[in-house]
């Protein structure tokens, strides 16, 4: 390491303007820089021997490689050494020279060329300043010099008769040229006679003064070490910027930085007791704050250890208000996606049940367009008939092919009624009181296909829907369960007002295909919703506590908001009061809804009956209005039973007669005054007694007097104390009256004890005893007694 910086001297060297630059466009490509710079020497080079060994030195360059650079400095030595004392140049600084070049031969074989590349770039001021203290040891003999060792070395080989002892053979002038650079390669060891010690050679000569010189540096260690340090300081800057410069590694750049920090020198201030003093009582107080700080982040993680200690102990013992938050939580998830279903499926549900209504409507229209289109033509055609009554022989040319179809059809279906009467063993039955609603089975089969298709559409609607959404006895038991746990907050959320919105989708998907006309249609009571409500609402009623609950009123309200409305369209647009059996059901169904529910005193409530019993009334109303008629005719023509007039007088009597009964039916379900003014005071008094009155007097009167009392409601006459009967009845009593006076005359005494009978039914004992005393009738008091 001590000789390392001697190769950037070297390089130096290289660049300077001497002698050994002609040798540079043979070096390796490490040296590209140098073979550039051509010195002057060179060009001043004479002619004859120099410029040969000038000439010759290129060559030998090529065969030596790297022993180029000390070549030719080994040479100018040697050729100064054979001078006659002449020279001015010392010894020791020709051999110096050589050890240099010897060194400087021996780091270039350790290292590669690039190296030399490396020192070019070191620093201007570095550099210079190792060339000026080189300079000052070393003196490099100049071309001038060098030719003339060169002449002299010439002539002293040319005599003959001298041997030099510097050398080991002779040679002539022509192998002078050849061996200009190397003599001591130019001996011939075979020639040599050694009558003398063996000459030491140039190698070995230069050797020892190595030596002997590196003995000396060995006293100017420090020298080297300072050279060591720039050589080392120099090598760590370059690695530095050719870090940065590629941006590879930056630990070298801290490294550097830390050489250099060991390199330069740092001044520290004055140092006395009172500037330790007052660091080291600074360096305390930061301690102490930093103390406190720690001790009060220590009391402070206590605290909350305390507290989160407390907050576990607060939930493990509170454990059930995380099951009441989970149990509100998934409620409330429960009721929104049921909301969300029924709000999805209410759309088909309206669908669905508007198509079943439209069909019943249809069929509805159908039996009422038909009986009023085939009274209105029997009506025609036997008034046409009482004109031309004397024009017997041209009666069928007065009836078109319509009305002819239709007395046809007519009478087909008559025919098929009484058949069917016969086989069933029904002979009591009166013409007229038959519903008439038989349909063609076309009209039938079209009927059934309809609503077949409706209700295959009808079960697909919640075919998707999970049990717990679409049934309502799993709906009524998530509140159950609601109202078990926690029924403060159950009746705080009014959740019984809650529940009959929530099932009326459900209800009415369940009620459409219900007919409450039909005689098999299924009753309320019986429905699976009805059933699930009763369990959910006794459920909540077996806590005495409780009586007063809300829960009670579901049902009642389910039954206004939903029953009531559905069983209304049936009564304005499908229900025939003409029929007894679409009658009969309907009370039945109403009569559970008014009836069963009127002792919850709710405003809800009342008003679903006075929406349920209107449009009763209206459509009554109506039924007399339009479907009622009894046509008046003369005696002569109804004298013969059998005749057409006769016989279609007698079916209207008994259908207006079947009205008659089948509006006396709502005798608990409707006021009184409400039925006595449509019954009898529409009915009755407008269109039975008349048709009465023109009636002949006999049995068949009598019988249909007997069928008004029968219709008439108990309820009316329980009175006791009640000795005249209700005011509407005072015409029935009046023609009851004239029919006995004037069978009394006739041989006909039975009848006249059934009208003092139905005299006393209907109350009307003052005009009965009256009779009775007029006609001397003694053996009817028993039967007023009686009473």
């Amino acid at each position: 390491m001590a000789h390392r910086p001697k190769r950037t001297f070297r390089q130096r060297r290289a660049d300077s303007s001497d002698s050994d630059s002609t040798q540079e466009p043979f070096a390796e490509p490490g040296a590209s820089r140098e073979q550039a710079d051509l010195g002057p020497a060179e060009e001043g080079l004479p002619s004859g021997g120099g410029r040969a060994e000038a000439a010759e030195l290129p060559r030998r360059a090529r065969g030596r490689g790297r022993g180029r650079v000390w070549a030719s400095s080994r040479h100018a030595a040697r050729a100064a050494a054979r001078l006659d004392g002449g020279s001015d140049v010392p010894e020791n600084i020709l051999l110096e020279s050589r050890a240099v070049d010897l060194s400087t031969d021996e780091e270039d074989g350790t290292h590669h060329a690039s190296e030399s590349k490396d020192d070019q770039s070191s620093s201007s001021n570095t550099s210079s300043s190792l060339e000026e203290e080189f300079t000052s040891l070393v003196n490099i003999p100049d071309a001038a010099f060098i030719q003339a060792a060169y002449r002299k070395r010439e002539l002293a080989r040319a005599q003959e008769d001298y041997i030099s002892l510097d050398v080991k053979h002779a040679f002539t002038i022509s192998g002078m040229k050849k061996n200009t650079e190397y003599p001591e390669s130019e001996t011939d060891d075979d020639e040599n006679i050694p009558f003398t010690p063996k000459p030491q050679t140039l190698r070995q000569k230069m050797a020892e003064k190595t030596a002997t010189r590196n003995e000396e540096t060995s006293e100017d260690s420090e020298e080297d070490k300072k050279y060591q340090d720039i050589w080392e300081e120099q090598q760590m800057r370059k690695a530095i910027k050719i870090t940065k410069g590629r941006e590879i590694d930056l630990s070298h750049s801290s490294e550097s930085q830390t050489v250099k920090k060991f390199g330069a020198s740092i001044s520290f201030p004055p140092v006395n007791l009172e500037i330790i003093k007052k660091q080291l009582n600074t360096r305390l107080t930061l301690l102490q704050d930093t103390h406190r700080s720690h001790l009060r982040e220590y009391e402070k993680y206590i605290e909350d250890v305390k507290s989160s200690k407390s907050t576990i102990q607060n939930l493990e013992n509170s454990s059930n208000q995380v099951l009441n938050f989970k149990f509100y939580k998934s409620m409330k998830v429960y009721v929104e996606n049921l909301i969300d279903c029924l709000n999805e499926k209410i759309i088909n549900i309206q669908e669905i049940e508007s198509a079943m209504h439209a069909l019943l409507v249809k069929q509805a229209m159908i039996f009422m367009k038909r009986r009023q289109d085939e009274l209105k033509h029997e009506s025609a055609y036997l008034q046409e008939l009482s004109r031309k009554a004397e024009m017997s022989t041209n009666r069928s040319l007065a009836i078109d092919e319509k009305t002819q179809w239709i007395l046809e059809e007519i009478e087909s279906r008559r025919a098929q009624r009484r058949q069917a009467r016969v086989l069933s063993g029904n002979c009591t039955h009166q013409e007229g009181t038959s519903s008439d609603d038989e349909l063609s089975p076309a009209d039938m089969m079209d009927f059934q296909k309809s609503q077949g298709d409706i209700l295959q559409d009808h079960k697909k609607i919640f075919e998707d829907v999970h049990d717990d959404f679409c049934n309502i006895q799993n709906i009524l038991l998530k509140f159950q369960q609601w109202r078990e746990k926690f029924p403060d907050s159950y009746y705080e959320a009014f959740i019984s007002l809650c529940i009959p919105k929530l099932l009326n989708p459900l209800i009415r998907f369940q009620l459409i295909n219900w007919n409450p006309l039909k005689f098999d249609s299924i009753g309320l009571k019986q429905m699976p919703w009805f059933t699930s409500i009763e369990e959910f609402i006794d459920s909540s009623m077996e806590d005495s506590k409780k009586e007063n609950r809300s829960d009670k009123k579901i049902l009642s309200t389910v039954i206004s908001k939903t029953i009531i409305p559905r069983l209304t369209d049936f009564v304005e647009f499908i229900w025939d009061p003409l029929s007894t059996s679409q009658t009969t059901n309907l009370i039945t169904q109403s009569r559970m809804i008014l009836e069963e529910h009127s002792t919850c005193e709710n405003e809800v409530i009342s008003k679903g009956k006075q929406d349920l019993i209107k449009p009763i009334v209206s459509r009554m109303k109506k039924a007399i209005d339009d479907d009622v008629f009894i046509p008046l005719y003369p005696v002569s023509a109804v004298e013969n039973r059998m005749s057409p007039h006769s016989k279609f007088q007698e079916r209207q009597f008994w259908s207006g007669l079947k009205l008659f009964r089948n509006i006396l039916l709502w005798n608990e379900l409707l006021p009184e005054d409400t039925l006595q003014e449509l019954g009898l005071g529409k009915l009755l008094n407008r269109y039975l007694i008349i048709a009465l009155l023109n009636a002949i007097p006999g049995p068949d009167v009598v019988k249909k007097c007997n069928q008004i009392a029968a219709c008439l409601p108990e309820k009316w006459f329980q009175n006791s104390a009640m000795r005249t009967s209700i005011p509407q009845l005072e015409n029935f009593i009046q023609f009851l009256l004239q029919s006995a006076r004037k069978l009394s005359t006739s041989e006909i005494r039975d009848e006249v004890k059934e009208i003092i009978l139905i005299l006393v039914k209907i109350k009307a004992l003052s005009q009965a005893e009256s009779f009775i005393e007029e006609y001397h009738l003694d053996h009817l008091k028993s039967v007023i007694k009686e009473v």
